[in-house]
């Protein structure tokens, strides 16, 4: 299905990974796995021919369905069903049954008759396509990830973030492609459609490379497990389940240092000798001798892997505010004959915290772009108090400018930075030297999270709008964001699928979307967190 072979990766003038060679054949289910920055998202790119290795070769047979991170594609006035169904080409099969139709009912014959042909012919591609039951099949991958039949009919520019990422899912998913390469695509599911997935996965008969921080997923389906080490630039293969990889490699670690720990207490006993008999003319060639045995000797021996460096994350000390700094009255908002929620209030006070729960496209991202005045809502308005400053983490990236830098991205955010200072607020977020200079559109997820957490950081806001702050992170960095979010003094309006998240804001509110119902927090409501 596809075979690599000596990959050479690079991001920049960084090597990613060099000599990385692999195959995957039917049946084979890869978690591809590493910390954020390894390179995995890079690498999908060059298996699904979006991009060139540096070196090495890519052989693929087959087609590959390719998930992306950020998956904005397609023509924003197709409705959702025509774009899932654009997988097989069928959308223009539909398309024109419909056309034919009208031209069928015209009482001009020549039409009438043209439309006939027209008829048959598409009528012929829609059964060789797999014929009505394609559409049917469709909907039911649709509805397993809670895209219901509403949605369907809308064009792909009324939906969030998350629902034209469950519709490019879905796509996938239906286009019946050998191989899968899907990177995260529990984003934004909810606990029932992360379910389905695993299943329909774990009984896919082609192939399937996986990029995912969703453990469950990753036990249920995989049988290979490639992981990228940054810190060698070497991809290690591991022929077998998750559970099992992870007790392997738990094992090759304690060798690495075991065999390390060995080979530097041989050299230092050779360079020792070699030391004390350099001095004499007579033997200074074999103390010579013994330097170059003590070199070859740790040449020979795997690196210890380096403590991964993970992005130190704090959020800013907010700026000083009123005791309200931002209050919403009857917000509604609507796409067409489409009402997404209404007559929304909305009081924020000096470092609240509140949740919103809701479920898939009730409204919450939509809310939060709102109150972020990147939107604007049909009725109502946003008043913002005293002193408020707003700093907005959009769960798609859209405040990154891709066309610019990553240090440009920061400073256009923070002004009042010198450069140096602006490198070194990048430097904790593991952006160094060159990487400063890359293209905000050539980060993977987790990068692109770790750039706008550092906007984040030196926004000096006191009303945090966070959007899925914790997908594409890697456990570690998970971590950080979650003890950022548990010190912060300011204000937090929370939208999350994770429970960890909402355990760390400790909300004392609520607000249920899309009935706009607010509520003082209690732990009955922790268990809506992973359905929203």
């Amino acid at each position: 299905m596809i075979t690599a072979h000596q990959l050479e990766v690079r991001a920049g003038a960084r090597l990613l990974m060099s000599d990385v060679s692999f195959r995957v054949a039917a049946g084979d289910k890869v978690g591809l796995v590493g910390r954020n920055g390894a390179g995995k998202t890079t690498l999908t790119r060059i298996l699904a021919r979006e991009a060139l290795p540096a070196g090495g070769s890519v052989t693929v047979s087959g087609e590959v369905g390719y998930l992306p991170q950020d998956p904005r594609t397609g023509d924003p006035e197709v409705a959702a069903l025509d774009r899932i169904l654009s997988a097989r080409g069928l959308d223009d099969v539909v398309r024109r049954l419909r056309e034919s139709e009208e031209e069928m009912a015209s009482e001009d014959p020549e039409v009438a008759e043209r439309g006939m042909r027209r008829y048959t012919r598409a009528d012929n591609e829609l059964h060789a396509g797999g014929g009505y039951s394609a559409e049917a099949e469709a909907k039911q991958i649709a509805s397993s990830l809670n895209i219901d039949d509403r949605l369907l009919a809308q064009p792909l520019r009324t939906l969030s973030g998350g629902q034209r990422r469950r519709v490019e899912l879905a796509r996938i998913l239906f286009s019946g492609a050998e191989t899968l390469l899907l990177d995260e695509p529990t984003n934004h599911l909810d606990a029932d459609s992360i379910v389905w997935l695993r299943e329909f996965l774990r009984n896919h008969k082609g192939g399937l490379i996986v990029i995912s921080h969703d453990v469950g997923l990753l036990e249920a389906c995989v049988t290979k497990v490639l992981h990228l080490d940054a810190n060698r630039a070497e991809v290690d293969v591991y022929n077998m389940g998750w559970s099992s990889y992870l007790a392997q490699r738990e094992t090759d670690e304690r060798r690495r240092k075991r065999e390390r720990q060995n080979a530097e207490r041989k050299a230092s006993t050779l360079m020792d000798q070699a030391n004390k008999m350099r001095a004499k003319a007579t033997k200074a060639q074999a103390a010579q001798s013994m330097m170059k045995r003590a070199e070859r000797l740790m040449e020979g021996i795997e690196a210890e892997r380096n403590s991964d460096r993970v992005a130190k994350i704090a959020f800013p000390k907010p700026a000083p505010c009123g005791k309200t700094p931002m209050t919403a009255s009857e917000l509604s908002k609507s796409y067409g004959s489409l009402e997404v929620f209404t007559d929304v209030d909305l009081a924020i006070d000096r470092g609240s915290r509140v949740v919103i729960l809701g479920l898939n496209g009730a409204g919450k991202t939509t809310l939060l772009r709102i109150l972020a005045g990147v939107d604007r809502p049909d009725t109502g308005a946003v008043h913002p108090g005293h002193g408020l400053k707003i700093g907005y983490y959009a769960q798609e990236h859209e405040t990154l400018d891709t066309s610019r830098s990553v240090l440009e991205n920061l400073r256009t955010a923070a002004p009042q930075l010198a450069d140096t200072e602006a490198r070194s607020v990048l430097g904790s977020f593991l952006f160094s030297g060159d990487d400063a200079q890359k293209p905000a559109g050539v980060l993977s997820g987790g990068e692109k999270t770790r750039l706008a957490l550092a906007i984040l950081v030196v926004s000096s806001a006191n009303v945090l709008l966070l959007d899925e702050p914790t997908n594409n992170l890697d456990p570690a960095s998970r971590e950080e964001v979650l003890a950022a979010i548990r010190s912060y003094e300011g204000a937090i309006i929370l939208v999350t699928h994770d429970e960890g998240a909402v355990t760390a804001l400790e909300p004392d509110r609520v607000l249920i979307l899309p009935d706009g119902v607010e509520d003082l927090w209690n732990e009955g409501y922790a268990d809506l967190v992973s359905l929203a």
